[in-house]
């Protein structure tokens, strides 16, 4: 279990008109007085050969860089400008991954990044997605760059066991504060699960040759060589793992290392068989990394349960220290900056009110970050009620239709309306068909169908229906803030300037999707049993509109997300229940690592959790009988 996250204490020393950050926890500087980006350009980027290792990637080629200590970002930075200047004009991408125990403050950050204006124009990026400091795994995402960075906040001891080889790592920059300062960052304990994460050909840099960084690697069989350091230093660390039938790589031979081509380098035509928000982010995923899409429906884009009026992301955050691992709160932090690219979301806040275990409830707004969650007394919420709330400072809600045709207008993305009944193999392609048609043929195939995902699969996990109806009713005479929501059970907001949403029904096992006027009934006394002066006050509920419609839900609440057969190249994604807007960004970015061997951004075990094969009984191989001969006479 990951422990809460401290962030940096600072002190700061001025060199040569350079504001140089020391790290009070370490007592050591986070980059060379001599010049931190020079000295990183000469062992992290020269050190694993990358000038010429990123120039040379093919089409589609995923290139993995991994860090064991982000401290102010320069090595990542350094790192992209590099990829700036030497990448190819094709659809290759670069991923880093990077961990960090304690991470500047954003003020400190910025501070500290100013050292360098030259890279002034990526360090705005970085900072304008730079996460608040709570533990696990941060996806920070660049498309227009083709560039992307995990940035893990955690002691590397326990980040780097959990973290899921879907890729391997081609380079590592063995950073950190020096051995004698920080003995733990260079211990078999970190050491042992990066090479894990590694693979032959992974190349390893640093600008210690301390003797148990060495020891470390060479108990691994990996390669090391000592050229010259940066500055006054005399020597650096390079290394390489090479497979056992390559000969070592002597001091005096530092041939540079090419990245090998495989045949899985190249744009991958995918089918998405469903087109609620489930199949549209991960169009919208596979559609970013330049692979060709087609999203099929039996109807239309949201016809299902992703197509209510407005989305609200309404998180139950967990306890500070479940963070790293807790489905909701990493991808409440994913949609925000997932959905923060699309004119369909707006930014909002949300009084999640204390109904019951108040004090537990409120309390959290004293273990995370500051700027997140605040505790509001009853007298303090406006409408006024009889409840304090945890007021979700960070938050939003989007317009499904509008988000729809944001998505589909990507060239990528086709939309097919069409009834898909079957879908068959031939080599390693996948076939399509309608009731008498052949679609397509495709690399992969996600089933986002809801509740009609079993179809296409044997021995699919049931998924429970649930009715949910949402109401809408004008309020123009007592219209709420459009930045504010309220969740009791219930939720309502604004739809818009004149429009009062709220709901929902929850009504297990019931497929009728008409729209009732007992649901209706049932939202107003949600609303009346926390707001009721305000609630006496809306228009008669004989005069609301409403949408009802289905929602899916696994056994234990969690998405089926993954391949169903490990020799077939179909996928599910489905059981999103009322979560769908929250989870499905995060759970796209899941799914397209293990379609495209690409770096995972949620521990494994949460990988496992999602599963879609999880249910599934383990069939314990039978011993054969075995009947001894009669003895001999």
């Amino acid at each position: 279990m990951f422990q809460p996250i401290q962030t940096a204490e600072l002190d700061w020393q001025l060199v040569d008109g350079i504001d140089v950050p020391i790290s009070k926890q370490f007592g050591d500087v986070y980059f060379s007085k001599d010049n931190g980006l020079l000295e990183t350009r000469h062992v992290f980027l020269q050190g694993n050969d990358l000038p010429i290792r990123l120039a040379a990637l093919n089409n589609f080629e995923y290139f993995c860089v991994g860090e064991t200590g982000f401290g102010t970002g320069l090595n990542i930075l350094a790192l992209w400008q590099l990829w700036q200047q030497v990448r190819p004009n094709n659809r290759s991408h670069l991923h880093a991954i990077s961990v960090e125990k304690f991470p500047l403050c954003k003020a400190d950050l910025i501070r500290a990044l100013a050292a360098w204006p030259e890279l002034s124009h990526l360090s705005e990026q970085l900072i304008q997605q730079y996460p608040a400091a709570i533990a696990g795994c941060h996806r920070l995402n660049f498309p227009d760059e083709r560039f992307s960075l995990d940035l893990w906040l955690g002691d590397a001891q326990e980040v780097f066991p959990v973290i899921a080889k879907t890729a391997p790592v081609n380079a590592w920059f063995l950073d950190g504060f020096a051995p004698a300062c920080n003995p733990d960052m260079w211990q078999e304990t970190v050491l042992n699960p990066i090479v894990a994460l590694s693979d032959y050909g992974t190349t390893f840099a640093s600008f210690s040759v301390a003797g148990v960084l060495k020891r470390g690697l060479k108990q691994h069989g990996i390669h090391i060589t000592r050229p010259r350091g940066f500055g006054h230093k005399r020597e650096m660390l390079k290394a390489i793992w090479q497979a056992p039938e390559i000969e070592p790589i002597s001091d005096q031979n530092e041939t540079q290392i090419t990245t090998n081509t495989t045949t899985s380098n190249q744009q991958r035509h995918i089918a998405i068989i469903g087109a609620g928000i489930a199949g549209l982010s991960c169009a919208w995923a596979f559609s970013q990394r330049g692979h060709q899409v087609t999203l099929y429906d039996q109807t239309a884009p949201l016809a299902g349960g992703s197509g209510n009026p407005l989305a609200l992301l309404n998180p139950k955050l967990c306890p500070i220290h479940q963070s790293a691992d807790h489905l909701m709160t990493l991808a409440w932090q994913h949609a925000l900056n997932h959905y923060a690219a699309f004119k369909a979301f707006r930014p909002l806040q949300i009084h999640q009110l204390a109904l019951k275990h108040a004090d537990e409830l409120l309390d959290l707004a004293t273990q995370y970050p500051k700027g997140i969650l605040a505790a509001q007394s009853a007298t303090e919420l406006t409408p006024q009620s009889d409840f304090a709330s945890l007021s979700l400072l960070q938050a939003g809600a989007v317009s499904p239709h509008q988000l729809r045709d944001e998505i589909l207008a990507h060239p990528h993305i086709q939309f097919q309306q069409a009834q898909i009944k079957q879908i068959t193999t031939t080599a390693q392609q996948l076939i399509l068909h309608s009731v008498d048609t052949e679609l397509g043929v495709f690399d992969h195939v996600i089933v986002c169908a809801a509740l009609q995902s079993g179809a296409f699969f044997e021995h699919y996990p049931v998924l429970k229906p649930i009715r949910g109806q949402v109401s809408w009713v004008n309020n123009t005479d007592q219209a709420l803030p459009l930045s504010q929501a309220y969740s009791y059970g219930g939720y309502c907001m604004q739809l818009n300037a004149d429009q009062l949403i709220l709901g929902a029904s929850f009504y297990p096992n019931r497929e009728d999707c008409d729209v009732l006027a007992e649901d209706h009934v049932h939202n107003y006394e949600l609303i009346h049993s926390v707001f009721p002066a305000y609630a006496e006050n809306l228009a008669p509920v004989d005069t609301w509109q409403g949408r009802a419609s289905l929602r899916a839900q696994s056994k234990d609440y969690f998405p089926l997300l993954g391949k169903m057969r490990d020799d077939q190249e179909i996928y599910s994604f489905a059981g999103l229940g009322s979560k769908g807007f929250l989870f499905a960004p995060l759970c796209s970015e899941i799914l397209a690592a293990q379609v495209l061997a690409e770096a995972c951004a949620v521990p494994k075990n949460l990988v496992q959790k999602l599963a879609a094969t999880r249910f599934q009984k383990k069939v314990k191989t039978k011993k054969p009988y075995f009947k001894a001969p009669p003895p001999s006479s």
